[in-house]
């Protein structure tokens, strides 16, 4: 491995034989309320080779479901090293997945050196989080990957990659690449198809991309703000705690090897997919907050006290921040003339914290969609902070000059389009 944040790896599939709308399950984050969907999955996948059988779906968490699931992946993953992941890339894997829209979203996986990346307050490493990692997270993820002999994927790192460096030439030659996988994805989740990169030309070619991405003269350009800062080359788009779990089991790993082995065992690194954060396909929503328990009025006033004692010159006007207030019968949109945070969601956020703090009456709720914040307000009475649209490059400015966004920040996509286990690697 050279020394860039993502690089190349030795990447494992099912044997060809194997459907993919029985192997490949979505994220073990979604759905962590619709105990359905987890059994129409286990349904399907009953009896049969499933990447469904090596991960642990977060709806199970607490129960004694997720206890007898834990004890049964290690024995499944080695069962599957030796009979059902038969096929591997020695590179990277192109993936253009299908999105409920119609456009297509163009990826490449490969491997995140995790000792690039930290999700710790205050490091600025090559690869950040683009939103705060809770902690508390991590544990059930980490009881897993202890005693995993592989790991799969749902980790989507965004590039912030305006020239089409790193992604899009690959694309341009999948027609010269040798075809892994395509078909349709379990329960409603969609076209995807698979394409091996091991041409030395084409490794080439990401491995000077990923150099450019990652270069001082490059974060400089894009962030003169921040010009002379620790340059970053990825932000995670989703999938931060399976990172963080990742890193973590590293961390611990570590300090029981000798100096040459850090430098090569397979656990320093996690299997991850790349997206262009400019491409059309990658749709960034805005989550809006709701509060219930108080009333427009109340809140406004408490802005404007809020905003006078920091001096952030709110106001009706065009300004730097805009946002608005939505109440049943109220809605008015306000700016921020000097505000606090890099992004509109954070000065927000700054403020809601003061404002809870002093009234445990009132609970907030993140919603994703206007039209479902006006219709809290006009049916249950909330209170609506609408935020604007949100540009794709603030993610990316957000973490730069502010360090990482707040929580609930932006949404990728619906539920049905976040990443689905396929790939593997293995990591001992």
């Amino acid at each position: 491995m050279n020394n860039h944040c993502f690089g190349p790896a030795h990447i494992l599939l099912p044997d060809e034989r194997i459907p993919l709308g029985q192997w490949a399950c979505i994220a073990c984050d979604q759905f962590t309320s619709d105990y359905a969907y987890w059994k129409q999955a286990e349904a399907l996948t009953a009896g049969v080779p499933s990447a469904l059988h090596l991960v642990l779906p977060e709806a199970y968490l607490g129960t004694a479901e997720a206890e007898r699931r834990t004890a049964a992946i290690p024995t499944a993953m080695r069962e599957y090293r030796e009979t059902v992941l038969t096929r591997a890339v020695d590179g990277y894997v192109y993936v253009e997945r299908t999105e409920q829209s119609g456009r297509v979203r163009q990826g490449l996986v490969g491997v995140v050196d995790l000792e690039a990346y930290s999700y710790e307050k205050g490091a600025l490493p090559l690869v950040r989080p683009s939103e705060n990692t809770v902690v508390e997270r991590i544990p059930p993820r980490m009881a897993v990957r202890r005693g995993a002999s592989l790991e799969l994927p749902h980790v989507m790192m965004l590039a912030d990659d305006a020239g089409q460096t790193l992604v899009e030439p690959v694309g341009a030659a999948k027609a010269r690449l040798r075809p892994l996988y395509e078909g349709e994805l379990m329960l409603g989740g969609g076209h995807i198809a698979g394409w091996a990169v091991e041409d030395p030309a084409l490794l080439e070619q990401i491995d000077r991309a990923v150099a450019a991405l990652q270069s001082r003269e490059g974060f400089d350009a894009k962030y003169p703000q921040a010009a002379g800062g620790a340059p970053m080359a990825l932000a995670v788009g989703d999938g931060n705690h399976s990172l963080a779990t990742a890193k973590a089991c590293w961390e611990a790993l570590k300090p029981t090897l000798p100096p040459e082995q850090q430098k090569t065992h397979p656990a320093r690194w996690c299997l991850a997919e790349v997206c262009n954060v400019h491409s059309p396909a990658i749709e960034i929503e805005p989550i809006h907050r709701v509060l219930f328990g108080t009333k427009a009025d109340t809140v406004l006033l408490a802005l404007i006290a809020w905003s006078d004692l920091h001096g952030l010159g709110l106001h009706t006007g065009p300004g730097a921040q805009s946002f608005t207030i939505q109440g049943r019968q109220y809605r008015c949109g306000f700016h921020f003339d000097s505000p606090a945070e890099p992004l509109t969601v954070g000065t927000i956020e700054a403020f809601l914290a003061d404002f809870l703090q002093s009234r445990p009456e009132v609970k907030v709720d993140y919603i994703h969609g206007k039209a479902a914040v006006e219709q809290l307000c006009a049916q249950k009475g909330a209170v609506g902070l609408l935020l604007p649209p949100f540009d794709k490059g603030d993610i990316f400015k957000g973490v730069v000059l502010g360090g990482v966004l707040p929580r609930k920040t932006f949404s990728m996509g619906h539920a049905e389009e976040k990443r689905y286990y396929l790939e593997a690697r293995a990591i001992v």
